[in-house]
């Protein structure tokens, strides 16, 4: 193999790379003898089709397989062996193929530009420390006991007012046709909630327990059954149960009910949990602070292919005209995503940082931990997805890499009220089309129902 460089511009290097015919031929050969072992043709006992009869019938395509063998192996040690660091996939232009002629090929290749660091010690970027206020810890003690409140029996000649639990079968028809999915039994309904379908909830208002009831509603229109979109459907129902709310009596039992020891237990766990959401949100803010000052202080040549592949990968879900009105500013993030990529990397392995396996296996621990009752979801979700846990050692490698970059800087700590927290957290949402950031979930606004307090 002969590998020679054509040209060289920027950060593209195009090879130019000659393989031997006799090699080729070679692997052939090789080739022809490990089918001979495979191929079954008329006429010939197994294993005893000789190679020219082989090559006649299937020689076409025996060439396309193994010059696309040869392809793979004589790119990866041309790229070895002129030590080019690559990014993205290198592009192939065959200049010469053919049985009986040598292989001569063009490897375009977009080479990583060398990085220069800079010394981040004059960077400042502020820390957040957040006070939660006992009040605050009483409002969402009092949002759970709401979320998760108990039901008792109704008497029977009472009706069903908004707030009632309803429980009943029922059996739908669209057009006075059954479908699939079309019987329902034991359903519970908290009347008012409309959670069922638009319109639903009011009609069941007057019920008694074991009335009949037919009602009308509409079915969704991103029903997984097109046929059923919108469609106007009839619903027997056969009332089972009604139950009226009592009042949630927030001490020691209910506590216990939440995963808690104690009243005081299940507060000092609410507080733990208000603190690292909203700690979650301020570093996300910090962390972006230091990140436009390592941008903002480094030039980096990006290699173009890199660029394409992230435009292509931000705007996957975008419709043409829309990829088209915002192409500039994509651009513009897509260069920065790379360029930050590229100096945190070159940080990270100037100082010898990296993620073992049992770091990532911790991490999925802890979010196991964190999500009671869906432990054995979360285990198989890592399991089926190997490239979500590389994704995951990834975020923890970026993560090692800020909060070393965070002991190297003039990190400024500044204690807050929540209400403070609230004001920062706002503030950093509001649009801004020239810069990327992730909205960031504010505590406050979290309304995710808790059933049982996580104490990882």
């Amino acid at each position: 193999m002969k590998v020679e460089v054509k040209s060289k511009k920027g950060l593209r290097t195009v090879l130019s790379v000659i393989v031997d015919k006799r090699n080729i031929q070679t692997k052939m050969d090789e080739r022809l003898k490990e089918l001979q072992k495979e191929v079954s043709l008329k006429g010939f006992r197994p294993g005893k089709v000789p190679p020219e009869v082989i090559k006649s019938q299937f020689g076409k395509s025996i060439y396309g397989e193994v010059v696309d063998k040869i392809l793979r192996e004589t790119t990866t040690k041309a790229i070895d062996e002129k030590k080019l660091k690559v990014a993205g996939q290198p592009k192939i232009d065959l200049k010469q193929f053919g049985e009986g002629k040598d292989l001569n090929y063009e490897l375009q290749i977009d080479c990583l530009p060398s990085v220069n660091l800079k010394s981040f010690e004059k960077f400042k970027a502020t820390s957040f420390k957040v006070k939660i206020e006992n009040k605050v810890i009483e409002e969402k003690l009092e949002e759970i006991a709401i979320q998760n409140k108990q039901f008792e029996e109704k008497n029977e000649t009472e009706n069903a007012v908004n707030g009632d639990q309803v429980t009943f079968d029922y059996s739908a028809t669209v057009d006075n046709n059954k479908f699939d999915g079309s019987e329902g039994k034991g359903v519970q309904l908290e009347l008012g909630k409309d959670l069922f379908l638009k319109g639903f909830d009011e009609q069941l208002i007057g019920v008694k327990k074991n009335d009949t009831k037919i009602l009308e509603a509409i079915l969704p229109a991103n029903h997984p059954k097109k046929e059923l979109a919108n469609k106007k459907t009839k619903f027997q129902c056969k009332i089972l149960n009604v139950k009226k709310p009592k009042a949630s009596k927030v001490d020691d039992n209910f506590a216990k009910l939440m995963g808690a020891k104690d009243i005081k237990d299940l507060k000092s766990l609410i507080e733990k949990q208000i603190l690292s959401q909203y700690s979650q949100a301020l570093n996300s803010i910090t962390k972006k602070e230091i990140l436009e000052q390592i941008e903002k202080n480094h030039q980096v040549d990006l290699p173009q292919n890199l660029i394409d592949q992230e435009m292509l990968i931000m705007t996957q879900n975008l419709k043409q005209e829309e990829k088209e009105k915002h192409k500039s500013n994509n651009e513009k993030l897509a260069k920065s995503r790379i360029k930050l990529g590229l100096l945190l990397n070159a940080y990270g392995e100037k100082n010898n940082l990296k993620v073992s396996d049992d770091e990532v296996r911790n991490e999925i621990q802890k979010q196991i931990k964190g999500m009671p009752g869906q432990e054995k979801m979360v285990l198989e979700y890592y399991q089926k997805n190997p490239s979500a846990s590389q994704s995951l050692k990834g975020s923890l490698y970026e993560e090692k890499i800020i909060d070393l970059i965070k002991s190297k800087i003039n990190l400024i700590s500044r204690e807050i009220s929540t209400k403070e927290a609230e004001k920062i957290i706002a503030e950093f949402n509001k649009p801004n089309v020239d810069t990327e950031k992730s909205k960031i979930t504010s505590p406050a606004k979290n309304k995710t129902k808790s059933k049982k307090i996580s104490k990882k």
